[in-house]
């Protein structure tokens, strides 16, 4: 695979995600709603900087990012929500989806290391940092 094509990965993987999150942020009640109501709202308000950051590097380097919502649900990893989960289930969801998305980061800064791409390899560090002091944080509300 090449760096491009990992990119788009993460381009259709975030506007599924960004869909996502906007379902848990309107959907969410409970006890933890006001939490969780301006939790969920932070962290679409980030996807969205990544879906744009991401797209850009696609272009900078010579690629089209995906850009229709079709083409992303059939290229990510990340799949939509029901509609149904609870409070603690949404939650859950966005720590195994930011854990996932974590681990094919890696393989995409691998890629974009051996193609002597610095840039988007940092980038994606970046990101992968990012998202793993949210799965930090996001499992120590759910204990």
């Amino acid at each position: 695979m090449n760096v491009s094509t990992l990119l788009n990965k993460q381009v259709a993987n975030w506007t599924v995600l960004y869909t996502k999150l906007h379902n848990f942020h309107w959907n969410v009640n409970g006890p933890q709603f006001f939490t969780l109501h301006q939790k969920f709202e932070e962290l679409y308000t980030e996807a969205s900087g990544h879906i744009d950051s991401l797209a850009e590097r696609v272009l900078s380097i010579g690629g089209k990012p995906i850009a229709t919502l079709a083409a992303s649900l059939q290229e990510a990893s990340i799949k939509e929500a029901t509609g149904n989960e609870s409070a603690e289930q949404m939650v859950s969801s966005v720590v195994d989806d930011f854990t996932l998305l974590v681990g094919e980061l890696k393989v995409a800064r691998n890629v974009a290391d051996q193609a002597d791409d610095e840039a988007t390899a940092d980038m994606l560090l970046s990101i992968q940092s990012g998202l793993e002091k949210h799965v930090w944080m996001l499992k120590a509300f759910l204990q």
